[in-house]
């Protein structure tokens, strides 16, 4: 599954869920170890636990590879390394302090 693929079908699985506020770039520029970030919140840990649970799950279902997981035992924020597709699950509060959006979009 090619990159882009692989994004639309993660926007796709944390949809499902109700992920909130889901945004994604396109790092290939930027990064050399994958080529989009999706960021999304959920409203508390169970929440955010459930989404990239969801999305590992699915990812399974459909033969895509896992290459890590970070982050359940918290569940503040929660990362799924799909390789070619990074996923940061986070609470409101953890999004806000960290602004990975900022981060990733200034180089853009």
């Amino acid at each position: 599954m090619q990159s882009a693929e692989l994004k639309a079908f993660v926007v796709d699985k944390i949809d499902d869920l109700k992920a909130k506020d889901i945004v994604s770039f396109d790092v290939s520029g930027q990064s050399t170890i994958t080529d989009y970030m999706v960021i999304c919140s959920g409203t508390s840990s169970t929440h955010v636990r459930s989404v990239a649970e969801y999305a590992i799950r699915e990812a399974k279902q459909a033969n895509i590879e896992i290459l890590g997981v970070e982050g359940r035992d918290g569940s503040e924020w929660v990362l799924v390394d799909f390789g070619g597709v990074i996923l940061h699950v986070m609470q409101e509060q953890a999004r806000d302090f960290y602004q990975l959006e900022k981060l990733w979009s200034e180089g853009v």
